[in-house]
């Protein structure tokens, strides 16, 4: 018992530190951002000595700061949006059912998110320039889509192929329409997969820097983009940048928030 108790408690102690060192960036930067930039660079201070929300002012009082706040969660849950849409019935469309090269697709799919994004840049901004949507969130969220649609499909279909296809007989057979069924039993077993996938999506999309500064420009420039701003040719304004990051925080937050009781279950029964 007492061997239990040490074991305990030395896992106990290195949790504790482990995540000590997790929030430790967390807090420089949240702290960084109340100096001001002489005092950032004059010495190491664990606690402001001239507490300042200017670094904040001049975020919330700036359009450009404020339009690439806005820009970053338009188009971020516009992804999401258009990720579930297709990802969704793709899913249910590889896990119900067997077609030629079902599986050959399947692992296309997920090569598409292994490519790395610099390879995009040019046949996308080609695209997007042809269609006439460059600079816009929506081209954004397009270009997001090659990398998010592949990674939630195959998340998604191993949620739906743990539900039996009795579930789907039976629904038919009470009299329940494909629409009904999909909306009334079908979507709610797979909520954890869902929620799983708008987080994933939402912060590759929130998060993402190379797609996101080759489709924009000026209008639709996002946070990701505009945080540069804080290197000029004054030098680096830490303080800015500190308090640009926390508040770039803050969505995600509220995402988990939302979603955190799905993402556990997500977690815990899915192909993640």
């Amino acid at each position: 018992m007492i061997q239990y108790r040490t074991k305990f408690k030395k896992r106990y102690i290195f949790l504790i530190i482990y995540f000590i060192l997790l929030a430790l960036p967390l807090y420089w930067m949240v702290l960084t951002s109340f100096k001001t930039d002489n005092e950032i660079l004059s010495k190491l201070s664990y606690f402001p000595k001239k507490f300042t929300i200017a670094n904040y002012a001049e975020i919330f009082t700036s359009s450009v700061w404020m339009n690439s706040y806005l820009n970053s969660l338009i188009y971020a849950v516009m992804n999401v949006v258009i990720v579930l849409t297709v990802s969704v019935p793709g899913a249910y469309a590889f896990s119900r059912y067997h077609f030629v090269g079902d599986k050959h697709l399947f692992f296309w799919l997920l090569t598409n998110r292994m490519a790395p994004a610099a390879i995009f840049i040019v046949p996308y901004t080609e695209l997007f320039y042809t269609m006439h949507i460059h600079d816009t969130c929506f081209a954004v969220a397009l270009g997001h889509c090659l990398f998010n649609i592949p990674l939630a499909i195959w998340i998604l279909e191993g949620f739906m192929s743990g539900i039996p296809k009795a579930i789907d007989e039976t629904a038919f057979v009470d009299g329940y329409s494909f629409v009904q069924f999909f909306r009334k039993i079908f979507l709610p077993l797979i909520g954890p997969g869902i929620g799983i996938v708008a987080f994933l999506s939402f912060t590759f999309s929130w998060v993402e820097l190379i797609i996101a500064k080759s489709a924009t420009i000026v209008h639709a420039k996002p946070i990701v983009v505009t945080l540069t701003i804080g290197i000029g040719s004054e030098g680096i304004k830490w303080g800015l940048l500190a308090a640009a990051g926390t508040l770039t925080i803050i969505p995600g937050a509220i995402i988990v928030y939302f979603v955190r009781n799905n993402m556990a279950k997500g977690f815990a029964l899915g192909r993640v």
